[in-house]
């Protein structure tokens, strides 16, 4: 065959890389353009890049830098409680890093152990700032327990601390008091630090460690697939320093975004940014490495092939990223900061990963030739090897039963959604970690001591002028059980309101909607409730609220993106409906997991937009290969069902390979300890693979076979004989593709002589 094919087209079997093919380059396959352009311009690409790199490389290492992971950070910009925090930080002292010291003795506290915890607490006030005079400790009705919050003074220099005291100072305040409560303490007697500052201490400790830890999982993850799917020694090697050259120039970006716009970026945004880019642009790659493989087969000159292989994927290689980057700006009308945030930074990400794979990595291919692929190099006019047989058999599944595929698909994903109703309550900050650090134990012994009773404030701030009509206020609501007014500064005062509630029950939430009902009559400036319940309050409702106006405008602009690329609503709205309901019995799942097996005692109230975003986002990926590769069959002649088979046949290896190359990367989120984190892999991942092995070749693929050319209604296929361009359906060689392509022929070329 390879003889054969040499022979019909009158050059040598060569790779093509040296300037192989007839005198002229007019024959078929073996390329029409000049040897010093094919080998100028992959080259001038690469020289363009290592150029863009010694640039952006600066740039992109100072985003840690401007990472934002203090409360502000997360909090919606229009809340009351971020109005409160914003007003306390200007208050004498600032905002303050407020920690719990807690005691314990299983037996009862002793009064020498009471004298052990005061002198303890008198040196923490002589070696740090406290705001505020020491109060004394509260100790429950066992007297087993007794713990005192102290409020220090915020970005104070701590004795010793060293250069890591200046990065983080409250860091360093909590774990110079942890050093002081470990030490002299009677045997029996154990003393914890927690509240605010020490939770937020070690959420610090771990989000130091997500970036390399995260960076080097994925790197690793990427690797195994990439040589395992490939099974080639050098290939693999390509995308990923690609994919790797695409997130520092992500970096790069969003640095700009930051100093241009001054959008908020959080660690996990940008964790989530690293996941997106080494995912989708491993996922382009893949597309284009196999369109070019393909290719290779049927041009003798790798620039004629990467060329061919381009105009084939590049409209879906930018519908694709065009789905995902306008999904993702999207967030950009969510109230809550870490999720606008997160809008700009993703499609960055998304954009830069795309821009990577159809400029850069087409140039290092056409430069290595078709070796690079050894040892199973994809020989001119040779046989693609019987790849794709068990999605042929799905085909063929399809073909003959299609209505019970599609019913029954639909039965099991409506049955898996339902595990939405076992989705667990919010999330805690005690529960934010997978592991439990010191904070978290501090936290729950004092939930066991005092139980029913808050042990931190909610914060008020009211006109100084009326303060003492919001105390008296504040002392008159239900589920109140004692107010202490604080600091006054800048016509402000600040008032500490104790529930009868257990800290951040549903309780003590209750009592914070009460005290915004009944301050509500304060003169002056009012009265603001805040502090962390508030917060939690004010950030359910934003949750609720960007989920209601994000939704709408993520399903509308993915809509019309795929509409223009179809040139089909219904084949759209089938792409569209099939990733919505994947994402459904995804969070589902989550439903049935979070607390039955992961033992999660919650769910972080941004899980279900974000997942939502990414899923559809990312899931119309496979939709959009699958359907444009459909519609290319059809536009060449083929029936709707004869391309249904067609295109699920030859994309279906790249889209499995792309699918778990992506659920992987987004599992690799849930090898970090933070609960959150664990959640949106979880569920990403879930839906991307029942996209890719259940949705996509069985129901999208049912769906369209049932519709048969009214899927692509109102288009022009949708009519009889809508593929017209001259030519019958056995010889479309007036049409322009063919005369464009010429190797690609169905009645000339390595195509029809393999037939």
């Amino acid at each position: 065959m390879r003889a054969e094919a040499t022979a019909a087209h009158g050059g040598s079997p060569d790779d093509g890389s040296a300037g192989s093919g007839p005198p002229g380059g007019a024959a078929a396959g073996g390329g029409g353009t000049p040897r010093s352009r094919r080998l100028a311009l992959p080259w001038a690409t690469v020289a363009l890049w290592v150029v863009l790199l010694a640039l952006l490389g600066p740039f992109a290492g100072q985003l840690s830098g401007e990472t934002e992971d203090d409360s502000l950070a997360y909090l919606p910009d229009s809340a009351e409680s971020t109005e409160v925090a914003q007003i306390v930080r200007e208050l004498p002292g600032g905002g303050t890093d407020d920690v719990i010291l807690v005691h314990q003795r299983e037996d009862g506290l002793t009064g020498e152990d009471l004298a052990v915890a005061d002198r303890q607490a008198e040196t923490v006030a002589d070696r740090l700032e406290v705001v505020g005079d020491l109060t004394d400790p509260v100790v429950s009705e066992d007297g087993t327990t007794a713990f005192r919050a102290i409020s220090l003074a915020p970005d104070q220099q701590v004795p010793g601390g060293g250069e890591d005291a200046e990065d983080d100072p409250a860091a360093a305040a909590v774990e110079l008091v942890r050093d002081i409560v470990a030490q002299d303490l009677p045997e029996g007697l154990t003393a914890q630090v927690g509240g605010p500052a020490a939770i937020g201490a070690d959420a610090g400790s771990v989000f130091q460690s997500i970036d390399l830890t995260l960076t080097l999982a994925t790197v690793a993850v990427v690797t195994v697939l990439l040589i395992v799917i490939y099974r080639s020694p050098l290939l693999w090697l390509l995308p990923l320093v690609c994919v790797g050259i695409a997130a520092m120039a992500a970096m790069a970006a969003v640095y700009a975004l930051v100093q241009i716009f001054g959008i908020t970026v959080s660690t996990q945004a940008s964790s989530i940014m690293t996941v997106l880019v080494f995912g989708a642009g491993t996922d382009y790659a893949l597309l284009l490495v196999a369109r070019y493989r393909d290719e290779l087969r049927e041009h003798r000159v790798p620039y004629e092939a990467m060329r061919t292989a381009l105009r084939g994927c590049v409209p879906a290689l930018l519908a694709s990223s065009g789905t995902v980057a306008a999904g993702l700006l999207c967030l950009m009308a969510a109230d809550h900061n870490s999720s606008n945030g997160l809008g700009p930074v993703g499609a960055a990400g998304v954009l830069c990963a795309l821009l990577v794979m159809i400029s850069l990595l087409p140039a290092l291919l056409v430069l290595c030739g078709r070796r690079v692929f050894w040892p199973l190099v994809p020989e001119y006019g040779s046989e693609p090897g019987g790849r794709g047989n068990i999605f042929a058999r799905m085909g063929t599944s399809v073909s003959r039963r299609p209505t019970a595929l599609l019913a029954g698909g639909l039965i099991l994903l409506g049955a898996l959604s339902l595990g939405n109703l076992n989705l667990p309550g919010p999330l805690k900050d005690e529960d934010f970690f997978t592991q439990t650090p010191d904070s978290v134990v501090a936290m729950q012994t004092l939930a066991d001591a005092f139980p029913g009773q808050s042990t931190q404030p909610i914060t008020v701030v009211a006109d100084s002028d009326h303060a003492d009509a919001a105390v008296a206020a504040a002392e008159e609501t239900d589920g109140v059980a004692r107010v202490v007014p604080g600091r006054t500064a800048d016509g402000w005062t600040e008032i500490n309101v104790f529930a009868e509630g257990a800290s951040d029950s549903p309780e003590e939430r209750d009592t914070v909607r009460e005290l915004r009902d009944s301050l509500g009559a304060v003169d002056g400036r009012g009265a603001l409730v805040g502090g962390n319940t508030a917060q939690a309050v004010d950030l359910d409702d934003t949750n609720a609220r960007d989920r209601v106006v994000v939704i709408p405008l993520v399903l509308i602009s993915v809509l019309l993106i795929l509409v223009m690329l179809f040139r089909s609503l219904v084949a759209a709205a089938l792409v569209l409906t099939a990733v919505v309901v994947s994402w459904g019995a995804a969070l589902g799942l989550g439903g049935l997991f979070f607390g039955p097996v992961f033992g999660f005692a919650g769910m972080d109230g941004w899980i279900p937009l974000l997942t939502f975003a990414f899923s559809v986002s990312l899931g119309v990926d496979y939709g959009i290969f699958l359907m444009h590769r459909m519609r290319e069959e059809a536009l060449r002649g083929a029936e709707t069902r004869e391309a249904v088979l067609i295109a699920l046949r030859k994309t279906g290896g790249v889209i499995a390979s792309a699918g778990i190359v992506l659920a992987a990367t987004f599992g690799v989120l849930m090898s970090l300890p933070l609960v959150v984190m664990v959640e949106l892999g979880f569920v990403v991942a879930v839906g991307v693979l029942m996209d890719t092995f259940l949705v996509r070749p069985y129901l999208l693929t049912s769906a369209c076979w049932l519709l048969d050319r009214r899927m692509w209604w109102p288009g022009a296929l949708s009519r009889p004989g809508g593929a017209a361009g001259g030519g019958s359906p056995r010889c479309p060689s007036a049409r322009r593709c063919c005369r464009a392509r010429p190797a690609r022929c169905r009645t000339r070329g390595p195509a029809a002589r393999r037939r």
